[in-house]
This record gives C-alpha cells, sequence and structure tokens, in this order.
C-alpha cells in the first residue's frame, strides 16, 4: 500500500523502504544460523547462552529436541523436536535489536493484546527477562524466565508484578504464562506456525462465533474448519479446548492444546499486508499462520495468593497416508 500504513488493527508495525521482489528466507535456514552461532556460556551439557545481533538467546541442543528462546521477551525462536521440521515460523526479515519485536515464534503479549495501550501488543515481549532456573533429563530440558516491575515497566504500567514463563521442551512444547500481584489484563501467545503453503491449510477446533477485525470488528460464525485464501485477522471467542492445524504440504498437523483461555485468534496477513510490512519477506505469508492462544474478550484477575495464568501446549503428528 503506497503512501500510507495498513495496519494489522491489533499490531501496527514500524514500516520501513524494502526493495521489490523479497522473497522468503526459509525458517530452516533462518534457525539453522541460531543454531551455528558461537557459544558465549555453556550453561549445562544441554544448554548454551549465544548471542543473536543484539539479544541474548538460550539455546537448547538435546537429543530429543532443539530450541532457542531470548532473553528479550522470553521469546521462544525455535521448537523443533528431533527429526521433525521446524514447527515455529520464523521471519528472516526480522531485526535482532534491543527493544525491536521479533517477527515469529511465540511473542508473550501482556499485559493488553492489540492497542489499548503503547507499545501495541504490551511491553513484555520488548523487555530483557531473567533467565530463573533450569532442568533437564533424557526426555529434554525446563526453563524459567521471570519478568518484574521496573523502571521501564513503570514507564507503561503503575502496576507492581512478577511474571513467570515456564518452558517445557521435548517431543511436546509447554508454555505456562503466570502472572503474580494484584491487577487485570489480557493476553495472548501469539504463536506463529510453520506450513508448507496457506492456501491448503485447514484450522479445525476454532468455534462458530468469532470477531472479524478485517471487516471492522463485525461478529460473525464459522462454517466448518477454517481455511485461508484473503487476509485474515479473527478472534474466535467459544473455541474449542484445542485446535488442528492440518498441513498437507509438510504432511503434518499441528495440535494446540489451549489452557486457561477465552479466546483463539487465527491470523494471516495475506499478500497485501506482507508486502506493506518490512519484517515479513513478501511471500512470506504463504509459509505462515498464527493460532494464538488467548484472553482477550474476558480478562484474566491477578489476586495476592492467587496467580493468573495461560499457557499451551503443542504436538505434531504425521498425517496418514
Amino acid at each position: 500500500m503506497k503512501g500510507g500504513k495498513l495496519c494489522r488493527p491489533f499490531y501496527c508495525p514500524v514500516f520501513l523502504h524494502k526493495g521489490t521482489n523479497m522473497t522468503q528466507q526459509s525458517t530452516a535456514q533462518t534457525t539453522e544460523k541460531i543454531f551455528s552461532l558461537p557459544v558465549s556460556r555453556q550453561i549445562t551439557p544441554y544448554i548454551s547462552q549465544r548471542q543473536l545481533d543484539e539479544l541474548p538467546t538460550i539455546v537448547v541442543n538435546h537429543p530429543k529436541v532443539r530450541a532457542a528462546i531470548t532473553l528479550q521477551g522470553a521469546h521462544l525462536l525455535a521448537w523443533q523436536p528431533s527429526g521433525e521440521k521446524p514447527v515455529l515460523w520464523l521471519s528472516g526479515n526480522t531485526p535482532f535489536k534491543t527493544g525491536v519485536a521479533i517477527r515469529g515464534g511465540v511473542p508473550i503479549c501482556w499485559p493488553w493484546f492489540g492497542p489499548a495501550g503503547q507499545p501495541s501488543h504490551g511491553f513484555a515481549r520488548n523487555l530483557p527477562w531473567e533467565l530463573t532456573a533450569h532442568a533437564e533429563d533424557d526426555n529434554g530440558v525446563i526453563l524459567t524466565f521471570t519478568l518484574s516491575q521496573s523502571e521501564q515497566s513503570k514507564k507503561y504500567w503503575p502496576h507492581d508484578f512478577s511474571l513467570i514463563a515456564r518452558f517445557k521442551l521435548g517431543v511436546t512444547c509447554e508454555l505456562e504464562l503466570e502472572a503474580h500481584g494484584e491487577y487485570s489484563f489480557t493476553s495472548a501467545l501469539h504463536t506463529y506456525f510453520e506450513i508448507g503453503d496457506i492456501s491448503a491449510v485447514s484450522v479445525s477446533g476454532l468455534g462458530a462465533a468469532y470477531i472479524d477485525k478485517v471487516r471492522d470488528g463485525v461478529t460473525a460464525t464459522q462454517q466448518g474448519n477454517l481455511t485461508f485464501s484473503e487476509r485474515t485477522d479473527r478472534i474466535f471467542t467459544a473455541p474449542e479446548p484445542f485446535s488442528v492445524i492440518t498441513d498437507p504440504a509438510l504432511g503434518r498437523t499441528i495440535e494446540v492444546h489451549h489452557h486457561n483461555n477465552t479466546d483463539v485468534i487465527a491470523w494471516n496477513p495475506w499478500t497485501e499486508l506482507s508486502i506493506s510490512m518490512a519484517d515479513i519477506p513478501d511471500d512470506g505469508y504463504k509459509t505462515m499462520v498464527c493460532v494464538e492462544t488467548g484472553r482477550v474478550s474476558q480478562p484474566l484477575d491477578a489476586a495476592q495468593g492467587s496467580p493468573a495464568r495461560l499457557s499451551f501446549t503443542l504436538r505434531t503428528r504425521k498425517l496418514n497416508g
């Protein structure tokens, strides 16, 4: 779109000039660069810290799984069970710069989703977290990251808080967000999934009722599984306990088991929006889909002695035949 900005209603990125005919660097190529980075600190035999441009990154290299999480945002960039293709989509155009949101993986949107405050989707994904605990066994790795109130957070939000993100990484991927303090918030685990061909993908388990953000927030009803032939931005407000992405091109399904959510958000920018966004290759929309675990229509309440939680479990399965 020339002469202005084209924004996802719940996400307005920085629009910069990019050349024409920008093609997608594959997620596999992008993540391989991360796994080949030199080790700056070996934490355990399976866990190391590396430097991804400006961002310190925790890398897991375990017989059952590979994964990478930046300290900025406790942002899961990659999760790849052994012998599998990458499960999470990561843009080859995203900058890994201090304070800049990362395009792809699993951004933690907190304590608001969308434009309810500034920055869009909250500040948790842009601030540095601390790796506060880790463990490993034959089945995989558990990593715990913590973010607490600071001078930086008080610029955006007045509350005292402690936010914990726990990752259990193996043949499945579990992420639990746990919020301590006294406040209400909205949130989403904004997961970008790697797919083979957006035009062939379908998503089941979303439920019927949804809010259509492409069409100015009108409510509508989904008939059958969701498929994609245009820009899609929908908040499903009565989803089933888990969603299934069926991907014939990569010969697999991805199960997204949602916990303590009220909503599931489905998003794909399609052609025009991808072209207008500097951190997505022009054809990047073809190999990604977002299926997000959310608390958007009904905020979560954290209280003293009663933390609020939002989580998911991811699992892949091969398609029969």
